[in-house]
């Protein structure tokens, strides 16, 4: 049931009375208006009309005391900007959701080692999420809960910079994350080549990974709620194996193999690109937001432990193989951890391991394609895509955003490993910027805006904190190799012609394009703001 406008709370001070006139309620939502009062006639158009800015400029009025109004019912039940009766997501299933967005467990991690040797490796996978991790979680954490609705970072770069670099990230955050999803079904059947060689590849290979995507479809059709306890199932199965390998090869552990490093003989790209692939994508459960429940305290806490469990997850198993196995750098691609398995625990050992692969990947492919998909929806909910992103099945889930990011998985499985590393990497590289420049902007423009979580820097720290990952963010683009660099500019390029191309078609009114009225506006912040300033110094 939607609450009613008497549960909101309105804050102000002395002009309680002249705001109260100022507001215009839509649905469980009540906005700012940095406008005059609307006329008879105008009060009784459409909400979308009455939601659309003909300057095509959107922003949110975020829960804050400037003379604005919070999210909150009196109960303090609310959980986003759109109330229904859609159940909604809590802090376990989040936890692993976020889990497998950005990790999924140590599947992957073995590159690093083959690059740079252990020591470094381990260092890596300690410092980098210092440098890089818990600076992008923290961000998602106070923009996620200052914007709690599915369009995530799009919302945020829209109200900092303006819907054009609005849609920019949200082209490139979906590319990527697309892009990445296409790896899952590829490493799935990797893992179980071993076991049936005919998955190698030709066309029962082709055959398998589509079938495969369409179950793992399907999975996301059916609602959050299923992939988030999904998530959490596939999560403790594919960590357990690794407790139990770290109890067997205790008696085996040598810690001197720990600290050997050879500087002269890193590969700094595949190193690095090891590590951010493996660490990065915090900021994706953003796009969620809007089906968690109470996000303001749910949403921070989900990022804090999610932290702690990845790390720990990439750590703790390369520390006990690194340990427990003579070194040979070149053994050390994807899928070492089965045979380590084998040599510190036996053949059973072994196909747990796989087994846990495979299930992994699983996990990492419905999380993934729920942020994918629920982003669109969001761009559609502010007017960005067209309409039909916006309809929800029967679930509760955005068919067409489903359908959207399954054909783009198909039609990208074809690239290699490699190559769809360094071309995801490249675009998320260039969408994060955009996320950082919208931080510090934000906090630039509206300092004294209530956040629910924020980050205790003041404008200065924020700045100082987005220095490391922006320099990390450089070092990558810089390593990336020239193919990669070509194909990723020209995606880049293509969504830069793709918005005007969409206004005009909304223009000409070829597809229908709608703002969901629910929402509230993204362009009464500053006023609201500065009038609350005026209030203050009359």
């Amino acid at each position: 049931m939607r609450p009613s406008p008497e549960n909101f709370e309105v804050s102000g001070a002395g002009r309680e009375s002249e705001l109260v006139n100022q507001q215009q309620v839509s649905g469980d939502c009540t906005t700012v208006e940095d406008v005059p009062a609307p006329s008879h006639s105008a009060r009784n158009a459409n909400n979308e009309e009455k939601m659309r800015d003909t300057g095509g400029r959107q922003a949110s009025v975020v829960m804050g005391e400037f003379n604005g109004v919070e999210y909150v019912n009196a109960s303090e039940v609310a959980s986003s900007p759109i109330a229904d009766n859609r159940k909604k997501i809590s802090v376990l299933p989040l936890v692993f959701i976020i889990f497998y967005e950005v990790s999924g467990g140590p599947f992957g991690i073995e590159d690093s080692v083959q690059a740079a040797g252990p020591l470094l490796a381990l260092v890596g996978f300690l410092v980098f999420p210092i440098i890089w991790s818990i600076p992008e979680a923290l961000i998602t954490a106070e923009l996620g809960t200052m914007f709690p609705e599915n369009g995530g970072y799009v919302v945020w770069v829209s109200s900092a910079l303006g819907p054009y670099w609005g849609f920019q990230q949200g082209w490139m955050k979906w590319l990527s994350g697309v892009i990445d999803n296409a790896l899952y079904p590829v490493m799935f059947l990797d893992y179980l080549k071993s076991g049936v060689p005919a998955l190698g590849g030709g066309w029962p290979r082709a055959i398998s990974a589509l079938c495969l995507t369409i179950v793992l479809t399907y999975l996301n059709y059916r609602g959050l709620i299923i992939v988030g306890w999904i998530a959490v199932l596939l999560g403790l199965s594919s960590l357990l194996p690794f407790l139990v390998m770290g109890l067997v090869a205790i008696p085996k552990l040598k810690p001197s193999r720990w600290f050997v490093v050879n500087l002269r003989n890193v590969e700094w790209s595949l190193y690095l690109n090891t590590l951010f692939w493996n660490l990065n994508y915090w900021d994706s459960v953003s796009t969620l937001a809007g089906e968690v429940d109470y996000p303001r305290k749910t949403l921070p806490k989900a990022l804090f432990y999610a932290v702690i469990l990845v790390v720990a997850g990439y750590f703790f198993p390369l520390l006990i193989s690194t340990g427990a196995v003579p070194l040979d750098r070149e053994s050390w691609t994807e899928g070492y951890f089965s045979d380590i398995a084998k040599l510190v625990g036996g053949v059973w050992l072994r196909w747990w391991i796989q087994g846990a692969a495979a299930m992994s990947n699983m996990g990492m492919f419905v999380a993934e394609m729920s942020s994918d998909s629920f982003q669109l929806l969001g761009m559609a909910e502010r007017g960005m895509l067209p309409h039909f992103f916006a309809k929800r099945s029967r679930y509760g889930t955005p068919l067409v955003g489903i359908l959207f990011s399954a054909s783009g998985v198909v039609l990208l499985s074809w690239l290699s490993f490699e190559e769809i590393v360094a071309a995801e990497n490249f675009l998320y590289c260039f969408g994060m910027i955009l996320e950082f420049i919208a931080f510090v902007g934000l906090r630039m423009k509206y300092p004294a805006v209530t956040r629910p979580y924020k980050i205790p820097v003041g404008t200065v720290g924020a700045i100082l904190m987005c220095i490391p990952p922006t320099i990390l963010i450089c070092v990558v683009l810089a390593l990336s190799s020239l193919k990669v660099a070509i194909v990723s500019i020209v995606a880049v390029v293509i969504g830069l012609v793709m918005q005007p191309l969409l206004k005009y078609v909304e223009e000409r009114r070829w597809l229908n394009f709608s703002t969901n009225a629910d929402l509230p506006h993204l362009h009464g912040i500053a006023t609201a703001h500065q009038e609350s300033i005026g209030t203050s110094i009359d």
